[in-house]
């Protein structure tokens, strides 16, 4: 977990990001709304045309929020493997659930709309933390101290929360059976090895006030998990 305290500004790796993260963006509206599946011979019926609008726009929600964060929000070292494993990851995103709307002929209804209320909450809650704890640690009185305001009051790991939220409601806007086992995959990877490993690494660093906040505070899901 080294690579949680080097703090780097990494900028050749998170302008590779942007850049691959930008044509990964511009290939899904390319298969949303351009000729992209036809001219790879697959033959599949484009679907309700609102919920193509509903996911690309997802996309760009997506794309704004990484932009944030890789431009302003994340001050870890970057190394060059998360250059490729980055984009890959929401190329899942950006591609997967493009491909898995198409067919999906329904008109939007009320179970759309919770869906697009769980990505709006997901995203808030996930960027929205970042910048408080990021503005809290831009106070020198605060070196050294365990960050446990704001959001992350409710939950240790509220910005992945917020991930694995936003996930579930692109799931739902697709309306297909196969988009669950994205968020499913995802929560498995938080809570049994991203959040470990990060934690191994607070404790470490932080000792007793990292066990104090673990005491009193979920580590993933709000008053429950």
């Amino acid at each position: 977990m080294e690579l949680y305290g080097q703090k780097s500004r990494s900028i050749l790796q998170k302008a590779i990001i942007i850049l691959l993260e930008t044509v990964i963006l511009a290939a899904s509206w390319h298969l949303l709304f351009g000729d992209g599946l036809s001219r790879m011979g697959v033959d599949l019926q484009p679907g309700d045309p609102t919920r193509r609008i509903l996911v690309f726009s997802f996309n760009c929600v997506v794309y704004v929020r990484m932009w944030i964060t890789m431009t302003f929000l994340l001050k870890r070292r970057i190394p060059f493997a998360e250059v490729v494993s980055i984009p890959l990851a929401f190329a899942l995103y950006y591609i997967g659930y493009s491909l898995l709307v198409y067919q999906t002929s329904r008109p939007i209804d009320g179970i759309d709309m919770i869906g697009v209320s769980i990505f709006v909450l997901g995203s808030l809650l996930n960027t929205v933390s970042e910048m408080q704890r990021d503005g809290w640690k831009r106070d020198p009185a605060n070196q050294g101290r365990l960050y446990t305001e704001g959001l992350f009051g409710y939950s240790m790991h509220i910005n992945y929360f917020g991930d694995w939220l936003w996930v579930i409601g692109y799931a739902v806007i697709t309306r297909n059976w196969y988009s669950i086992a994205i968020p499913i995959v995802l929560f498995g990877f938080f809570v049994f090895f991203n959040i470990p490993q990060l934690d191994s690494y607070l404790s470490a660093r932080y000792g007793e006030q990292f066990d104090r906040y673990r005491e009193n505070t979920r580590r993933f899901i709000p008053f429950v998990l």
